[in-house]
């Protein structure tokens, strides 16, 4: 999502008048993903607190083998067909499914909890590691390198206001519609998706790049695997790839607590699904704030480091008061945590991958964004599971977390001096 200051600017680059219906579409394309997202995510959400906190192991291991399966084969297919052929597709699969889940539901009863949960849990997770992913690398094949340096961040913008959309239009008919309306208002969602994708190829066939006239027959291209042998190889990216550790095990840690908060206050899965709906409508408008307000001045002014730094004591902090509060106080902290964990930490550790070459960044931050994020799931939720066993209460494992916070801002301050630019800014 795209800081005030980076929007003024941009919006003094004028945008070219044939480019003002593209724009218009991209943006409004961008709001049906986001929002298609976020109607489906509380209904994943609702099925987690229905099983409880001991059994997500069970769901980030089945997440965890879909993206180790998945991931190489949306590369491979990627990279052999046209895109006009395969971004339809893929938004049309997702459709097709978000359907075909409405009987399931419909038998959850008979079919079961975790059974159904971690079957869903797969589906939301894979959506949106590919549906988001995709969206970008269709923008980025669609208009140029000076097109998108304009074009980028107001197109943003339409996702912003869809992430906010979707938790409220979730808010307003979960009640009304129940379960298998808001699948059917996300397919419609995708279905608009695949509309704007037609239309936008449409535009691109009537305004070639120079020298491109055929930029709908290119294929996306890309898999990712050699991505864990540069990440191995270099010290810089294993420290981006710990900070990835360390923050996902704050986030999934403060995940499981709020899964069990839920499953105890909200009775039925349509009060569960209207109170994570809230939870994302205020993580996402804080997350904004942030962006707009903090995020920009930290980065512009003093650097990623500072961001990851101060992300890490936001965290350490906001668990350190669940320690003392208790109860209700694990709603603000996963508000708050969520909140610093996109819209803080997310841009500065993006902004870290500046600092290496094109290909190496392409390569390490898919693999580090993808298999290390599932593998954090898994172990973070696995060896919870065993504190808990060995009689570790809440508060306990809530101070445990604060440090992985601490350590979080330890390594982002460390991994400030081993940046390739503070290296080379020493050695001139």
């Amino acid at each position: 999502m795209p800081s005030l200051g980076k929007l003024q600017s941009y919006l003094k680059d004028p945008v070219k008048e044939h480019e003002w219906p593209a724009l218009a579409v991209a943006a409004a394309y961008f709001f049906f993903v986001l929002a298609a997202y976020y109607i489906i995510r509380p209904v994943r959400d609702q099925l987690s607190a229905a099983v409880g906190s001991t059994q997500l192991p069970v769901f980030y291991l089945a997440v965890f083998i879909a993206t180790l399966i998945l991931t190489p084969v949306f590369g491979v297919l990627a990279s052999r067909f046209k895109r006009r052929q395969f971004v339809p597709a893929i938004y049309a699969f997702f459709l097709l499914c978000a359907i075909a889940f409405i009987p399931l539901f419909q038998m959850q009863e008979a079919i079961g909890a975790r059974l159904l949960g971690s079957v869903f849990f797969v589906w939301v997770s894979v959506f949106n590691l590919l549906v988001v992913a995709l969206f970008w690398s269709f923008m980025a094949d669609l208009f140029d390198r000076e097109q998108a340096r304009r074009l980028f961040p107001l197109i943003a913008v339409g996702g912003a206001l869809g992430a906010i959309f979707g938790p409220i239009l979730t808010k307003l008919l979960v009640f009304r519609v129940g379960v298998s309306g808001l699948l059917v208002i996300s397919a419609l969602l995708l279905g608009l998706c695949i509309g704007c994708v037609y239309w936008l190829l449409g535009w691109s066939r009537r305004h070639p790049v120079a020298g491109e006239p055929d930029r709908d027959e290119r294929v996306i291209g890309g898999g990712i695997l050699a991505g864990a042998i540069e990440t191995l190889r270099s010290p810089f990216l294993r420290g981006v790839a710990l900070l990835m550790v360390l923050g996902d095990c704050v986030g999934t840690v403060v995940y499981a607590f709020l899964v069990d908060y839920n499953r105890s206050a909200f009775a039925t899965s349509e009060a569960r699904i209207d109170f994570s709906s809230s939870l994302d409508l205020a993580t996402n408008i804080l997350q904004i704030l942030f962006q707009i307000f903090l995020t920009r001045e930290l980065l512009t002014r003093l650097g990623p480091v500072s961001a990851v730094v101060l992300d890490g004591a936001v965290k350490a902090v906001m668990l350190l008061g669940l320690v003392v509060v208790g109860g209700w106080w694990i709603v603000a902290v996963a508000v708050i945590t969520r909140a610093s964990a996109y819209g803080i930490f997310k841009p500065a550790a993006d902004s870290l991958y500046t600092e290496v070459d094109a290909e190496t960044r392409y390569k390490a931050k898919n693999f580090i964004d993808t298999a290390v994020w599932r593998f954090g799931d898994l172990a973070v939720t696995s060896s919870l599971n065993l504190l808990r066993s060995l009689g570790v209460a809440t508060a306990g494992l809530a101070l445990i977390t604060a440090g992985a916070g601490v350590l979080s801002a330890w390594v982002g301050s460390r991994l400030g001096r081993s940046l390739p630019s503070a290296r080379k800014s020493e050695t001139g």
